[in-house]
C-alpha cells in the first residue's frame, strides 16, 4: 500500500508521500508503538486527543509536520469526522476495561466504536483497523468481553472491510501486567492467580498494526495476536518476584466478597485500579479462535515474556540489587562456581 521513496530525518525505514493515517487512542499504551512505526515510515499521522498533556510524547515520533494533533470528543460526531476525512487508513485503539463517572464500558467500547466506524464509512476510507480484545464474546460473563464482542459485530455491520485485531494481555514499559505484579499495591486476587493466557509484546503488536497498513489482503480479516507461551498469572508473578528480588504478597479473597468491594472502590477513585469486572475476568482463561489469523500470517515471530522481565522490571529493584544481571545470567554465574565431575564408569 505504501511505496518506498527513500530515507530522511526520523524516518528510519522509508519515506512515504501523500499517505495519511488516523490513530484514535494513540495517547494510550499501544498507541505510541503504532504512531512511531507509521511516522518513521514518513506517513502523516493524525492523532485525535482529549488531554493536552497526554499527547506530547508523540510529537517526536516522526519528522516535523508528520504527527498532527486534533482535539476530539468521542460523543462529538463532527470532531470524529474531521479527524478521519483526509485519511487513507484509520485505527481505532480506543477502549476501556473499567467504568468511570463519565463513560461506562458500553459508551466507550460499543457506542464509541460505532461512531468512529460511521465516520469511516461516511468518507469511504480505504482501510479501518479495529482493536478488540482476546476472549471478545457478546455472551461472556465479563462486561468488558461482552462489549468488545458486540463492538466487533457493530463495526463489521457498518464497514464490512474492517480488520479486527484481538491482542492477548500485553506487556511492555507502560503495561498493566508486569508493572501491576511488581507494584506493592497489587495485594488482592480472587482465583489464586490461576487465569491462563499467552502474553504478547507491545512492540510485536505495533509491528503487526503497521504491517496491516501495507498489506491490503488483511482487510476484512480477524487476527488473534498472542505470544508463543502460555502462562498462568501465578507463573508470571513468580518470574516478576525473581527479577525484582522481592516477594510481593497476593492474598486470595472469594469473588463474592472481592467483587462488591472492587465495585465500591472503583466509584471512590477516578484512576484505574480494580473493578468488579476485573475480578470476573480472573476466572476466564484466554481462548483462541481457530478461524482467526495470527502473527504467522503476517510474517512476525512473537517474543516470549520471560526474555524481557529484566528489561522492563529493573526499576523495581532496590538500590542494593539494581546493577545485578538478569536472573538467567546470575544463575549461569552461580553454576560456574561449582566444579562438576562426571563419573561415566
Amino acid at each position: 500500500m505504501f511505496p518506498s521513496l527513500g530515507l530522511g530525518g526520523r524516518s528510519l525505514e522509508f519515506k512515504v508521500d501523500g499517505h495519511t493515517a488516523t490513530v484514535f487512542g494513540a495517547t494510550g499504551f499501544l498507541g505510541r508503538y503504532i504512531v512511531h512505526r507509521l511516522a518513521s515510515r514518513g506517513c502523516t499521522v493524525v492523532v485525535p486527543f482529549r488531554e493536552e498533556m497526554a499527547k506530547r510524547h508523540l510529537k517526536v515520533t516522526g519528522d516535523l509536520g508528520r504527527v498532527v494533533f486534533m482535539e476530539y470528543d468521542l460523543r462529538n460526531t463532527p470532531s470524529l469526522e474531521e479527524s478521519v476525512r483526509h485519511s487513507d487508513i484509520v485505527y481505532n485503539l480506543v477502549g476501556r476495561d473499567y467504568p468511570t463517572k463519565n463513560f461506562d464500558l458500553e459508551d466507550v467500547n460499543v457506542e464509541g466504536a460505532e461512531r468512529i466506524a460511521e465516520a469511516v464509512a461516511k468518507y469511504d476510507i480505504d482501510r479501518f483497523v479495529h482493536m478488540s480484545s482476546y476472549n471478545a464474546d457478546k455472551n461472556s460473563k465479563s462486561e468488558f468481553f461482552r462489549t468488545k464482542g458486540r463492538a466487533e459485530e457493530v463495526v463489521r455491520s457498518i464497514f464490512p472491510e474492517t480488520t479486527i485485531v484481538r491482542p492477548a494481555p500485553v506487556f511492555g514499559f507502560e503495561d498493566k501486567l508486569l508493572n501491576k505484579l511488581a507494584g506493592a499495591s497489587n495485594l488482592f486476587t480472587s482465583n489464586n492467580m490461576q487465569e491462563r493466557f499467552w502474553p504478547v509484546h507491545a512492540i510485536d503488536i505495533g509491528t503487526a498494526l503497521a504491517t496491516m497498513a501495507e498489506d491490503d489482503s488483511t482487510a476484512s480479516e480477524t487476527y488473534e495476536l498472542y505470544g508463543p507461551r502460555n502462562y498462568s498469572m501465578a507463573e508470571i508473578a513468580k518470574l516478576v518476584d525473581r527479577e525484582i528480588i522481592k516477594h510481593r504478597r497476593h492474598i486470595n479473597v472469594p469473588k463474592r466478597v472481592l467483587a462488591p468491594m472492587a465495585q465500591a472502590y472503583n466509584k471512590l477513585i477516578w484512576w484505574s485500579q480494580v473493578s468488579a469486572d476485573t475480578v470476573e475476568r480472573e476466572f476466564i482463561d484466554q481462548k483462541i479462535d481457530p478461524r482467526a489469523k495470527t502473527f504467522n500470517d503476517l510474517g512476525i515471530e512473537p517474543a516470549d515474556l520471560a526474555n524481557f522481565t529484566y528489561h522492563y522490571l529493573q526499576g523495581y529493584r532496590s538500590s542494593a540489587f539494581y546493577d545485578l544481571p538478569p536472573v538467567t545470567e546470575r544463575e549461569r554465574r552461580e553454576e560456574k562456581k561449582f566444579l562438576h565431575v562426571i563419573d561415566d564408569q
